[in-house]
């Protein structure tokens, strides 16, 4: 065997390691989740393990000292990590993102300053919106000139992972007013990280705001913000699939503890013949449902982790039918988005019907998984998601599905 061949090998081993452990890894990072959330304990620990896995450098290549993992291969990461604690997964969300950019966009050397970052294992959080403005993702945080240098005062929300982050990515404007990121460390003088997200779901993701007193950015710490390009556009889907992904592992939550209760708690209905409830006919009819929504749930996210790994590779090998991948990705993430939604909203609420009321106890903290699944997928209108394909399907409309901001 050749020593590439050997090189190969043993990259490939590396990668089918960390994956073999993951499920080893959800369980840890998952002990008491359900517990922490009604004590609204953020997942620090989580974070610890998550960052001694590798997993954080599993798209880059194995030459540049990555994992060398397929969009597939994320997906599963996030979908397993989220059965089992969906904050962590989600927290991610800005971390994989950031990856995927450095992997599609040129070796700056602000991009190699990062990618060393990421192999060192780093964990990116950070955030674009802010409150107040006239609408969602318009930019008014603004840089000012300090000698060579730059200070920032000012304030972010949505925030997600931020608290549990090395580096934050800040979506700003510089002094003449042209959309820019910096990324910066999170432990700098003058950045503050605050827990206060006051949403019904979601509600251990760190999702709530920055806020910048006189913080030192330096010169080299920001680059230009272009949100068209092919790499932009395949990033506006990365980032709606995760949420998706983040769904569809809760949903295998979902299986879990409905099966838990029926096995542990769970009797059978006043009128029911059956001699528990594991054996009544109208239990089983409920978890076998959930489980088929699981499964469309799953198997959707992983077709479309497909589509996205090849409008990647598309970008990176600048291949001439690009443009067109990244289009069949956008439209492929809004669909999916779409139904998934609908599959999983429907079995958070149709886990009651495997127990009586005492279902609902706060004990079990069933109710997280609906309120936790309203939460991600009230992040983008859905209906505007409906209406974009429809233009496109009747049309051949593709504004929105082409303006890097959404889809």
């Amino acid at each position: 065997m050749s020593a590439h061949d050997q090189a190969s090998t043993a990259a490939r081993q590396r990668l089918e390691a960390a994956l073999d452990e993951l499920p080893a890894l959800a369980k840890a990072i998952g002990e008491g989740a359900a517990s922490r959330e009604a004590r609204r304990e953020l997942p620090f620990d989580g974070f610890t393990l998550f960052r001694q896995s590798g997993l954080g450098r599993l798209r880059l290549p194995v030459e540049w000292g990555g994992l060398g993992g397929t969009l597939e291969d994320e997906f599963h990461v996030i979908s397993t990590l989220a059965a089992e604690d969906s904050n962590v997964a989600h927290a991610l969300r800005i971390h994989y993102d950031q990856t995927e950019a450095l992997l599609l966009s040129p070796r700056t050397p602000f991009n190699e300053i990062q990618i060393q970052r990421v192999i060192d294992g780093a964990i990116f959080g950070g955030a674009s919106t802010e409150l107040g403005t006239s609408r969602p993702g318009e930019i008014t945080t603004r840089l000012r000139r300090d000698g060579e240098h730059y200070r920032l005062t000012g304030r972010k929300y949505y925030a997600t992972g931020t608290a549990f982050s090395d580096y934050a990515r800040l979506n700003l404007q510089d002094e003449d007013g042209n959309a820019v990121v910096a990324i910066v460390p999170v432990k700098r003088e003058g950045f503050r990280v605050l827990d206060d997200w006051d949403g019904m779901g979601q509600r251990m993701t760190a999702s709530g705001s920055l806020e910048f007193d006189n913080l030192l950015v330096r010169a080299d710490e920001v680059t230009p913000r272009v949100q068209t390009t092919l790499a932009g556009r395949h990033g506006g889907a990365l980032r709606q699939l995760h949420l998706v992904a983040v769904g569809a592992g809760i949903v295998r939550n979902v299986v879990a503890d409905a099966k838990h209760y029926v096995l542990r708690h769970g009797r059978p209905a006043l009128h029911s013949a059956a001699p528990s409830a594991r054996e009544d006919a109208f239990i089983q009819q409920v978890i076998g449902d959930l489980t088929a929504h699981s499964h469309a749930a799953d198997a959707l996210v992983r077709e479309n982790a497909r589509v996205l790994e090849r409008s990647s590779r598309a970008i990176r090998l600048g291949a001439a039918d690009a443009d067109a991948l990244v289009l069949e990705s956008a439209l492929a993430t809004a669909r999916t988005q779409l139904i998934v939604s609908k599959l999983a909203l429907y079995a958070a609420e149709r886990m009651f019907e495997a127990g009586g009321a005492s279902a609902t106890s706060r004990a079990h903290n069933f109710d997280r998984h609906w309120r936790n699944l309203r939460t991600i997928f009230s992040h983008n209108p859905l209906m505007h998601k409906a209406r974009v394909v429809g233009d496109y399907t009747l049309n051949g409309v593709t504004t929105h599905l082409t303006e890097g901001r959404v889809f």
